[in-house]
This record gives C-alpha cells, structure tokens and sequence, in this order.
C-alpha cells in the first residue's frame, strides 16, 4: 500500500490514520447505544489513543544524532505545520483558554491575539534565520553567534526556567483529563500523564515528536470542532456558528440582565464554602483586562513570549531550507486559526447551554434539588470542579450560585448540552492530545539544550552519539518526572503558569535573539547581560507583586515580562557599545545569516 519513501507517503499514512480514528469514534458510539458505560468510553479513547501515540514513537526511534535532534531536517512544510500546532496548542490552548474567555470575556481574547499574532514576529523576524544558520537548539545558536559557554549557559538557564514552567501546566491538564476518564486522583493522574508523554518522546527524539504530533493535531482538532458545530446546531446558531457569535454574545448579555448579574453580592462567608479554583460568573471576572491597555500589554507579552519558546523555534530547525521554514510558518497558523477561531464560540456555547431558560439544558432559575440531581453535574462535583450551593435559601439556582473551574469548560460541555458521551470521550482525547503533544516538545527542548550544551557543547565534546543520546534520554525522564511532581502540587492554574512561561521567556530570550539577527554589533558580554539581567528583572516583579506590591503603569503578573524585557533590551545595548564589537568573521556570519540561499552557517563551518 505504501511504497517508496516514509516521507513520500505522509499523506496516505496520516489519511490512513485519520479515517481509522473516525471509524473508532463511530464503533465507540455504536458502543455507547449498546449500553456501554461513560466510564469504559473515556478509558478507551484516552488508552486508544495514548497507545497509538507511543506506537508512533516506538516506530520511530533512532540512534542518529540529527534525526534525535531535528527529526533529520527533513519534514515537509505542511506537515511541519500540523505537528507545530500541535506543539503549540497545548493545554492551556485546548482545556483553559475558552475557560478564561467564558469567565473573563473579551479581555481574555488577548491571548488570541498575542499567540497567534506572535507567529508574524516568528516570520518575520528568527525563523527563516535560525533555520539558515543550522543549530540544533536555541542556546546552540546563541552560544555560537555570541561566542563562549557563558552566553550558552546563560540561554539555557532562561530557556530552562520558561520550559520548565509551562510543561508542568501541560502535565497539569494530561492530570486533569486522565483523572476524570479514568477516575482516579489528580496526584495519581499526572504521573499516568507523564508515562503517556515519555512514551511518545522518549526513543525518537524529535523525529518521534514530530510524527507524534501530527497525529496528535488531527485528533484534538477534530475533538474540538465536532462539538462545536453539534451544539451549535442544536440550539440553531448555525451549521458554522462562527458567523453567528455577535448574536450569541447579545442573547448572553440579555439572560445576565434578566437574572440580575451582578446585583446579587456573595458574602465572604458564602465563597468560603466553595472548592479551591472554582469560579462564578460576576461582573469582576468580566471586567479583567478590558482597558485597552491591559489588552495590548498582554497581547504583546503573548506575541514576544511566542517568539521567544525554544520549542516553537525548534519546530523550524527540522525543515529542509530556509524557504521550507518560511512557508510552514504560515501553515501553522492556518491550523492554529482552526481552533483559536473556535474557543470563543465553544465558551459562547457553553454559557448559553447553562443559563437559557429555552434550552433543555439551562439550570438557571431551576430548583437547587433538580441541578444537583443531574447525572452531569454529579460527575464533575465529584471531580471538584462543578459547586453549586443555595446561599439565598429560596431553593432556586442564581446566577452567583454556580461556581466552575476553568479546565471544566471545555471538557464539560458536551455533557451540559445534552450530546452523546462519546463526544466526552473524544474530547477527553482531544485535550490529552493538545498536553501531550506541547509537554513532548517542551521536555524535549529542556533535556536537548543540556544533553547538547551544556554536557556535550561544554562537558564532554568528544562524547560518542550512543552516550550523548543516552544522556539526553536520562534527561528527558527526570524532567518529565519534575515536572509531574510539581504538577501534583497545583501551585498555579493550567493559563496562568502558560502565560508566566510567555513572560519569562520574553524576559530573557527575545532581544538576544532578535538582535543576534538583526545587529551586528550585539556581543557576548551584551547578550549575558540581556539574558539575565532581563530573566531577573522580570522574576522580581513577579515574586513582588505575587506578594503585594501593587505595581506600576499597570503592568501585572500576567504581563511581567514587559519589565524583565525593558530591561534586557537596554543592558544589551549599554553593555554591548561599552565593550568590544564582534570581530569581523562574526559580523560577517551575520550578514550571511539574513541571506536566503547558500549553506547553512554551521553547514559551512564544519
């Protein structure tokens, strides 16, 4: 059936993949009407799919150093753009972010605008030229377009410290999701979350990443649109319910006016009674972030974050040319575009679900016995993340009587609205892909930058392949298991350690990246400088305002790193006019750097 090349037959393999996948679903509903249990649904799809995964990576293991790296440099455009939305929506993107809007409003479609408008910086200003000049990692590129381990060593801390903070949200989210299908406890799950993740990367490296998350975006785009479209059909808001979202937002506007938001208060006595990390629907959670400047802030945090990551920038090391790299920039924000057109909807969706009094499913104004007795509701109160109490005593559900977590948004509404539960099991699926699939590259990028930077750039340069792949293998599990641990302990929640991760790598990496492009006269001194000076100035903004400090120009400790960015643009500048410039063979791979034909840089140094 396949012959030739594995690369040749890309197409026919995932079509191969993605109609068997739909053929699971469709037995998985047949099941459903033969009196299977939600229980075993929502096992099968997170096991069938998991185990799917780790074939994928198993299939694709490697002892070559550039397929272990880079996936071979050799992963066609499209498909380097499937798999790079999968590294990027990750489970902030799938499980939070339409939590986030369906608690917060507009203000949090800044995240929207700041992720994918970040794609344009990637464009425009690194990926064609990292790719051009032929490292592996980030810190590779830095430590050789600067010079000396320091530099190197400096890039690996920030990338590190960013990395590390959003891969445990993405254990985070895998915990959530597998202790719900398979119920079992949260500090249980993010460990089966982590075995699931560790299967995919551990043996193949990039080239088993990349292969995995392709396959990955196919299930959690179809886990995402397939209720959208069933519910909003249901209620008759369209087959393509996009076009219809200002009537819907108005219709909300309307139900929260007939119900009084806003005008019932809860007292400190009634939220002590609500679990930790539930919450209700209030007019302080819808003014979050409507200033304008709040707004751009955390846009433009998001945008820079975005084009900071070292996983995103790793993505586009593994095309073929530089030319490859640019074009599948834009391919990966057609298939970002998919979903992030999306979540408004979904959380549009899901409000309207609970709170219309002509829908079958809305619980608003119904009597607090009749909701609690609902099969959904008792599922989700029982996972912690549904609370619903009669502060008022007159026996009737309000609006500020309804509390929710945030990661239960999503996951939650196609039991809310009444669809079969296969399409729980599927989302379930959907969302443990997004977090598995980010969490594959993130941990991947941390492991790689000190398997390869600091052990064999700095430690042991003449390190045979076998003890390098082996360290960075070693590597890879104690992250994964750090991670998982400091998951279990839900310091932050699944968006707000995401959009922290954005900020501390803005913080550190992004001038020392765009003005290793961009300005030949940015040295090592000036880049150390930049690195740390800004992950630092960052870091205590943070850490103040965590603790009280009520801040400045209204910058928050969700847009910190405008701080530690401010701050490593000018210490880059002043540091490196104060000492000496490059010398002229590095000024010159700068320049030959932004031309976009010819060898690779390192291509040509070695």
């Amino acid at each position: 059936m396949f012959k030739g090349k594995f690369i040749d037959n890309l197409p026919k393999i995932y079509g191969t993949y993605t109609g068997g996948f739909i053929v699971f679903i469709i037995l998985m509903a047949i099941g459903e009407q033969a009196g299977m249990s939600a229980k075993v649904i929502g096992i099968c799809f997170v096991a069938f799919t998991v185990l799917i995964y780790a074939l994928i990576g198993y299939l694709s293991r490697t002892i070559q150093v550039d397929a272990y790296y880079l996936a071979g440099r050799q992963v066609p455009t499209v498909f380097n753009g499937m798999a790079t939305a999968a590294d990027w929506m990750s489970g902030a993107s799938f499980v939070a972010m339409a939590g986030g809007i369906y608690f917060k409003g507009y203000g949090y479609m800044a995240l929207l605008v700041g992720w994918t408008g970040g794609y344009v910086l990637v464009a425009s200003l690194l990926a064609p030229y990292l790719r051009k000049f032929g490292c592996y990692t980030v810190p590779d590129f830095i430590g050789t377009r600067y010079g000396g381990n320091l530099a190197r060593l400096s890039a690996v801390i920030v990338l590190t410290v960013a990395s590390f903070t959003y891969v445990t949200a993405q254990i985070n989210a895998t915990g959530t999701i597998a202790s719900v299908a398979l119920d079992i406890p949260f500090n249980i799950a993010v460990y089966v979350g982590l075995a699931s993740i560790l299967m995919c990367s551990m043996l193949g490296g990039m080239r088993a990443v990349t292969w995995t998350q392709v396959a990955q975006y196919i299930v959690l785009i179809i886990a995402y649109l397939i209720p959208v479209f069933w519910i909003s059909n249901k209620m008759g808001a369209g087959v393509f319910p996009h076009l219809m979202l200002a009537d819907e937002v108005a219709r909300i506007a309307e139900l929260e006016s007939q119900f009084g938001l806003g005008s019932i208060k809860n007292s400190a006595a009634d939220l002590k009674q609500v679990p930790k990390g539930l919450s209700g629907i209030t007019k302080a959670h819808a003014e979050v972030n409507t200033t304008p400047w709040k707004f751009i802030s955390l846009a433009v945090c998001m945008m820079a974050g975005t084009a900071s990551l070292p996983h995103v920038m790793m993505r586009y090391f593994t095309t073929p040319s530089v030319k490859a790299a640019r074009r599948s920039v834009g391919w990966s924000l057609f298939f970002i575009f998919l979903l992030y057109s999306s979540a408004p909807m979904l959380a549009t969706l899901s409000k309207l679900s609970l709170m219309d009094p002509n829908l079958a499913t809305g619980i608003i104004g119904k009597s607090i016995s009749e909701v609690k007795a609902i099969d959904w509701y008792q599922n989700w109160n029982q996972a912690n993340l549904m609370f619903v109490s009669d502060f008022n005593g007159n026996g009737t559900l309000e609006l500020n009587e309804f509390f929710m977590g945030g990661k239960a948004v999503v996951l939650a509404t196609p039991e809310i609205a009444g669809l079969p539960y296969v399409i729980s099991g599927l989302v379930a699926a959907g969302g443990m892909a997004a977090a598995m699939s980010t969490a594959d590259g993130l941990v991947l990028a941390i492991s790689n930058a000190l398997s390869h930077d600091i052990y064999y750039k700095m430690i042991n340069p003449k390190a045979e392949t076998a003890k390098r792949l082996l360290i960075a293998r070693i590597l890879l599990v104690l992250i994964g298991f750090a991670g998982a641990t400091i998951a279990a302990l839900e310091i932050q929640g699944i968006l707000g350690s995401v959009i922290w991760a954005f900020d501390f790598a803005m913080s550190g990496l992004f001038f020392p990246l765009v003005l290793g492009v961009w300005w030949k006269r940015a040295n090592a001194q000036g880049a150390v400088a930049g690195m740390l000076g800004g992950l630092a100035a960052g870091s205590a903004y943070l850490i103040a305002v965590r603790s009280g400090y009520p801040g400045f120009l209204d910058i928050t400790q969700l847009t910190f790193g405008i701080v530690g960015s401010v701050v490593s643009l000018v210490l880059m500048i002043v540091v490196s006019l104060a000492t000496k410039a490059p010398d002229a063979a590095t000024q010159k791979m700068v320049d030959d750097v932004r031309v976009p034909s010819g060898k690779a840089i390192l291509g040509r140094q070695h």
